[in-house]
Formats: structure tokens, sequence, C-alpha cells
């Protein structure tokens, strides 16, 4: 495990060696951005200027075990370290990718040329590590106290077009606008070039880190590049909703204030980043079914329309079967525990609900999230103790002793193909709150009905 003292006084210790041999290692990146934002950064990455590739080895080789993390590109790091070590280096886009670049080391380029490559202004601050200098070519320190994201040289921004989707999360984590010129262009940059996985990064970065994820699409909205990625996401824009109910207006309002009222649960939740995309898709079937029907909007059956949008969502971003199954299944069951909750249903319905649910804990906090992201002109129940009593309940009942196929064997019953179907009768009579001797009785009687 790195440890941060002793991280920066390898950091230190690294850069008066460097400038004992003529060069100079700056703090840069993220690192110097949350510095000074107050923030702290388990992440360190220095970069040293000045020295050679061969001098910097030698260097890190009396400080630890040398790691080369992409020798050929200038990257080291020590073991047991959490400090990553670079050279300044030029990038040549050799193709449409994240990573089709041809890098060429450059140890004497000076500080400009090498804070020129980064994004946003805000990450091409430097940071002298023994004077803490900031280094400040592009108005990075004016962007950070005016909460602005600017990219730095349309030229390198352009070239990878990974950037868009870190603009949309450094401005939801951040709470950050972008600057007009930084959309223009973000606006004229194609996406589908880019992995699945890297993609899904910056959006999990959003979802799980930003107080406000509704930021990342408002701002992928306001740059044109919801299309690739998340169609069925822009899809909601302008679909209507009852405004008795919707105030807040389109089912896009409404989505977007359900991500936030879920950011504020997501600590709670097993399951924070299967959780945080169920809110995303949980309404995504109204495009298909919201119709108006004797003067009022309806979206009748949205939750089981909204599943082949949402796997095709899932699927253009990830491989993650479990992470699937479970987004899937809190999207077609969020409606059903604040109905259930509404109409007071008896005991047995909320046992076989949450029999149901991959995770009936989650599936109520995002109820919660659905019921609190919208304006409505009367104020909505909160149903949520209510549905954590009924949890209990369903909890005390399944940790009973229940029938078992061997009771089925013991009562003379032969495993066939009903035998299945049997068993899942018993724990159907057990969710109703029969106990294991009154299941077994009328399973027995149900085997000589169906045999």
């Amino acid at each position: 495990m790195p440890d941060p003292v002793g991280d920066m006084q390898l950091a230190r210790a690294l850069a008066e060696k460097v400038a004992a041999c003529g060069g100079t290692a700056y703090f840069v990146g993220g690192f110097v951005r949350d510095r000074l934002r107050g923030e702290e950064s388990k992440d360190i990455d220095i970069e040293v200027h000045g020295v050679t590739p061969k001098t910097l080895e030698e260097i890190l080789d009396t400080l630890g075990e040398r790691l080369s993390i992409g020798e050929s590109f200038g990257v080291y790091n020590l073991k047991h370290c959490g400090v990553d070590i670079a050279m300044p280096r030029k990038e040549k886009l050799i193709g449409r990718g994240h990573k089709d670049f041809d890098v060429f080391v450059d140890p004497f380029i000076g500080t400009e040329k090498a804070a020129v490559r980064r994004d946003f202004t805000i990450n091409a601050l430097m940071q002298n590590v023994l004077t803490g200098e900031v280094v400040d070519h592009f108005g990075g320190l004016d962007d950070l106290k005016n909460g602005i994201l600017r990219h730095v040289n349309d030229e390198t921004f352009a070239e990878d077009p990974l950037r868009v989707l870190r603009a949309a999360q450094f401005a939801a984590r951040f709470g950050y606008a972008l600057a007009p010129e930084t959309v223009a262009i973000c606006r004229s940059i194609p996406l589908d070039a880019l992995s699945k996985e890297r993609v899904a990064g910056e959006l999990y970065k959003a979802l799980l880190k930003a107080d406000r994820p509704s930021v990342f699409f408002s701002v992928l909205r306001e740059c044109g590049a919801l299309g690739f990625w998340f169609p069925e996401v822009g899809a909601l824009i302008g679909v209507p909703q009852n405004p008795r109910f919707h105030a807040e207006g389109d089912v896009w309002n409404h989505t977007l204030l359900v991500l936030d009222e879920a950011a504020k649960l997501r600590e709670r939740t097993n399951f924070p980043k299967g959780f945080m995309l169920s809110a995303l898709t949980h309404d995504l079937g109204k495009p298909l079914c919201t119709e108006l029907v004797d003067g009022r909007i309806r979206s009748y059956k949205h939750e089981i329309k909204g599943l082949a949008p949402a796997r095709k969502l899932l699927e253009r971003l990830t491989n993650e079967k479990k992470l699937i199954s479970y987004v899937l299944n809190m999207t077609l069951l969020h409606m059903r525990p604040n109905m259930l909750a509404d109409a007071d249903s008896a005991i047995k319905r909320t046992n076989a609900l949450f029999d149901e649910a991959v995770d009936p804990e989650d599936l109520i906090l995002l109820c919660a999230a659905d019921s609190r992201g919208s304006l409505s002109e009367e104020p909505k129940p909160d149903y949520t103790d209510f549905l954590f009593d009924r949890l209990r309940i369903y909890r005390e009942t399944t940790a009973k002793p229940g029938v078992t196929g061997q009771d089925l064997r013991d009562a003379g019953l032969k495993p066939d193909k009903n035998f299945s179907e049997l068993l899942k009768y018993a724990h159907k009579l057990q969710l109703s709150g029969l106990d294991k001797e009154a299941a077994l009785k009328q399973t027995l009687a149900r085997a000589k009905e169906t045999s």
C-alpha cells in the first residue's frame, strides 16, 4: 500500500537528486489541480525536465526498485510507491483512437511545450517540487479560481476524443462550466472510435464521484455528444409527462433529477455502480410507450418496454453480466415497491416482490430517488420506512425453515421434471406466511394433483 507521507518524502528526494544533475522535477496534472483546490490526491505525478532518461534511471535506482511502466514513453515508478515519474514528451496522432499516438521523449522541450499536450488549463499547471512555485502557461490559475474548464490547445485537444467525456465528468465532479470555445470544439469531435472501456470509465467517475452526475449528461447534450454512446438517454428529451406529478417537465429532466437524488443515496447501497446506472435507465421505456389517453399522459408498461433499450445501452458500455442483470432487474421492478406501499398491499405481495428483486435494499432506495426526483403540485408520500419494515418481515420469513428437496424425497416423491416446480410452489407458500409443516402438506397435495 503506497504511503502518502513516504511518497512525498520520496518526491522531494527525487527532486533534490534531479536538481543536483541540473534538472527540475515538477508535480503535474490532477495532483496540482486538486492540491490547489484544497483536496488531497492519492496519485502523485511528477515530470522530470532537464536530465536524460539514462540519468533519471540511475537516480531512480538509488531510491528503490525501478519499474518501467512505459520505458519507451519515459514513464517510471518505484515498487511499493504511489508516485508516477515521467519525462516530457511530444505526441503525434497516427489514428483515430484514444491510444493512437506516436510518443517522443524530449527532456529538454521546456515546460510550455510539455504542458501544451494537456487537456484543460487547470490540468496544465505545474508545481516545482522543491520550491512550490506554480508554472502556469495557459491561465489555469484563473480558470481554477473561476470554475472554468477551458481546453489548452485546439489542435492537441481535438486529437483525443476521450477529452469530450473528460470535460463532462470534470464538470460534474467539480461543478465547473465549459468555456464557450471548448463547447464549440467538443461539438466538432466524433466519438465513435473510442473503446467502450474508456467511455465507461469516464461515465463511472461521474456517476460515483460527482454530487450532481446529471451535469455529465447536460454537458454531453450541450456538446452534441449524446448520439453515439448514449442515444437512449438522448431519446428522453422532449418526452412529456403528466404535469400534475412531474412539474419538472419531460422525462429527460426527471431522469437528471433522479440521478442527483440517487447520488445522495449511493453510499448506502450494496452495488453503487449498478444503482447509479439503474437511476439512469429506469425510464428508458417511456419514449416507446408514452401516449395521450383520455386527456392524460400515460406511459403504460414503460418498465417492461425499457428493458430492451436499457440492455442495448449497457451492452454498448460493458461486458459485465452481473452488472447488466442487476440493472435490468432494477429497471423492471422500479415501479412496484411504491405502488404496493401506496395500496398498503398484503405482506405476501411485498414478500414476493423482494424475492424477485436482485437487491431489495437497493430497489427501495431507487424508488426513493425516483420519487424525490420530480417536482409535483402535491407532495409525494415517502414510503421508504414502510418498505424497509416490509423487507424486515421478508427477511424473517425467508430465514425460517422451508420445504427442501430432501423433504419431498422423504415423503416418497421421486425427483422428476415436476420437482423444481413443486419446490417453487413450496417457496411461494412460505412467502405467503405458511410454516414448513403446512407448506409441505399443501405441496404434497399439489404433487398428487399434478401426477
